[in-house]
């Protein structure tokens, strides 16, 4: 399948993935544990378990075949910015329609996949948990990717649901930004914080957007952007469900495609 583990295409804590084939015509990608791996065994199960629960749930949770989404944000294809993205890999968490919640643990870009047609797909399970029945968080070892780690979890050990949508706040900013998630050069290194300065200072929402889209709809922009601030509240309790977000992200696309089908024409997400 791997032509004897040639092509490596990515490396993390669990080990190196590497390009196959299955068929000789479908590519993949195949993940074989490090030796050296301090995840192992339980993480791998963890995957399996949570990768094979979300394909009776939703449609986001289910294929693994695509590009990393991070891939599409930096290159210069005329996808660097596109709504559609933004509200697909939202959907359906996970944190409901099962006896028990789960939360990914570990939402960032480049574990939201892109297919052939440029569906987001969400990837990764190694380091998901589920809630207890009835509880509202779980105690555990802190784990995640520095910079969309949900800072209250760090602090108290303490993971809910919420963990997920801080995660996904800084998403939202690195889709609509194309800037760095920590940049020890900016005034503030953590997007969410060099956000929040521009906008505090007076800056248009122009001085934070991708400059590349030039014809966006402001007003659509700053509800996205004003949307991930929220997600990014520092209190898990006062940041929107996963839930709410969707129908935030719904709302702010129909608004966009309304705006783009009318007679001003001063919206192209796509550019």
């Amino acid at each position: 399948m791997t032509n004897n583990f040639q092509t490596v295409i990515g490396e993390g804590g669990f080990g190196s993935v590497y390009l196959g084939f299955v068929n000789g015509a479908e590519q993949v990608a195949v993940k074989v544990l490090s030796q050296s791996s301090s995840q192992g065994d339980s993480q791998f199960r963890a995957e399996v378990t949570y990768s094979y629960c979300s394909r009776f749930i939703t449609r986001t949770w289910l294929d693994l075949l695509g590009v990393a989404m991070r891939e599409r944000i930096y290159d210069q294809t005329r996808y660097s910015y596109c709504s559609r993205f933004i509200t697909e890999s939202a959907q359906d968490y996970l944190h409901s329609g099962c006896a028990q919640a789960i939360v990914q643990r570990d939402v960032k870009t480049t574990n939201i996949l892109l297919n052939e047609h440029y569906e987001a797909k969400v990837a990764d399970f190694g380091l998901s948990k589920s809630l207890p029945i009835r509880e509202s968080h779980v105690s555990t070892i802190v784990a995640g990717t520095p910079g969309y780690l949900d800072p209250e979890y760090y602090r108290t050990g303490w993971l809910t649901t919420n963990s997920d949508v801080y995660s996904y706040g800084v998403v939202l900013l690195e889709l609509l930004t194309n800037q760095p998630v920590v940049d020890q050069s900016r005034e503030q290194d953590h997007i969410g914080g060099w956000v929040g300065l521009k906008l505090t200072n007076g800056g248009d929402i122009s001085t934070i957007m991708d400059p590349r889209p030039r014809n966006y709809n402001s007003g659509s922009a700053r509800q996205y952007v004003e949307l991930a601030m929220a997600c990014l509240n520092p209190s898990s309790s006062e940041r929107p469900t996963m839930s709410q977000v969707v129908d935030e992200l719904k709302q702010c696309l129909a608004s966009e495609l309304s705006t783009r089908a009318g007679p001003s024409r001063d919206t192209d997400m796509d550019s």
